[in-house]
């Protein structure tokens, strides 16, 4: 069947080259539509025909809508324009490339330990941007996911708004030279030697490697470049006369999010979907996740633990607080930590009233 031609027999073929050939126009929807879909028709019917013809091939490749789609999309294009370019780092000529395979991994306690947001919240602070007690709501959130190992997606989306009204009325510039100081200084040691490992072998075996998370993208980016992976996904805060405006291009890059712009960047990239792999922390990732051939748990919340076991995916677990607690459980922890000693629970709580000074 021909998928989408047009009357005289020309155009894409399939689900796969008609996405592709709108990809081209980097997420102009009503132009891709009007000018390859049916230009024989008129601006009505052309329309509406296009719009059917795109929401069909969608759904039969990514399994979303087309507004999902279209979202996803300009995630990617954000992302891009950001960038400056498509891809950060040019595959190595002396590897052959694996042509439609891609290695798509989430950020936070997946690639590195902690909260990448609540470090750039720090980062922020310390520059002016706000006073540190404001970020006192993101770090909680953080520190109640760190111990419990369950992570809420309003406690994400929150955040995420959250740092889009700090950085209003700031320059990008700005925001760059923080992001880069932050890597330098920060984020890249936090790195899990074993997942940067896992990185390397899909650059090895000539796949592409992207970040696909909710961190804000230029820090997403900045971290990618300094590991010489393919690129960066992130969350893209719109961007007025070199000024953020506090306002969001696309999807927050977390949960659904992160399918939609994976379905974009598939799109554009050609790739093959049941070749790629997904790595993630996050039972929010599920979308991501189940829409590759290959899903890996890192560092699983129970939820995402569950969910990989019954689904027979391989877990990779690096961090010793969340064994701790699987194992021993929180309250004996917690005694634990009181039995330690007055040497230790000072040091870990603080000093008491009476031994501290004014």
């Amino acid at each position: 069947m021909n998928f989408l031609s047009d009357p005289d027999g020309s155009g894409p073929n399939s689900a796969e080259d008609f996405l592709a050939e709108w990809s081209a126009s980097r997420g102009n929807l009503r132009r891709f539509l009007e000018n390859t879909v049916m230009p024989p028709l008129d601006e009505a019917h052309q329309q509406e025909a296009g719009e059917a013809a795109a929401a069909n091939a969608i759904s039969e490749t990514f399994g979303i809508g087309l507004p999902d789609f279209d979202s996803g999309v300009a995630s990617v294009s954000g992302s891009v324009k950001a960038a400056g370019s498509f891809k950060l780092t040019q595959p190595d000529p002396a590897i052959p490339q694996d042509i439609g395979a891609a290695a798509f991994f989430d950020v936070d306690n997946t690639l590195i330990q902690g909260s990448s947001l609540v470090v750039l919240a720090m980062g922020l602070a310390r520059k002016r941007f706000f006073r540190l007690r404001d970020i006192a709501p993101i770090a909680w959130k953080q520190i109640k996911y760190r111990v419990t190992g369950s992570e809420n997606i309003n406690d994400v989306a929150s955040g995420r708004e959250q740092a889009l009204e700090f950085i209003k009325g700031r320059t990008v510039e700005e925001l760059n030279d923080i992001c880069q100081e932050i890597v330098d200084s920060r984020v890249a040691d936090k790195a899990y030697p074993a997942t940067r490992e896992l990185a390397n072998k899909h650059l090895a075996a000539g796949q592409q490697v992207w970040l696909v998370t909710a961190t804000p993208v230029q820090l997403a980016q900045i971290l990618a470049q300094r590991f010489g992976f393919t690129g960066a996904l992130g969350t893209v805060a719109e961007v007025q006369n070199g000024k953020f405006t506090g306002r969001l291009v696309g999807d927050i890059l977390h949960g659904p999010g992160k399918k939609h712009a994976v379905a974009a960047l598939a799109a554009m990239e050609k790739l093959d979907l049941d070749r790629c792999t997904a790595y993630s922390d996050s039972i929010n990732d599920i979308p991501m996740l189940t829409m590759v051939g290959t899903a890996v748990a890192i560092n699983p919340d129970r939820e995402l633990r569950k969910e990989a076991e019954s689904r027979g995916w391989k877990i990779n677990d690096y961090r010793s607080l969340r064994k701790a607690v699987r194992s021993f459980g929180v309250p004996a922890l917690i005694t634990a930590l009181f039995s330690y000693g007055a040497y230790g629970g000072w040091k870990i709580l603080g000093p008491s009233k009476k031994n501290s000074t004014t």
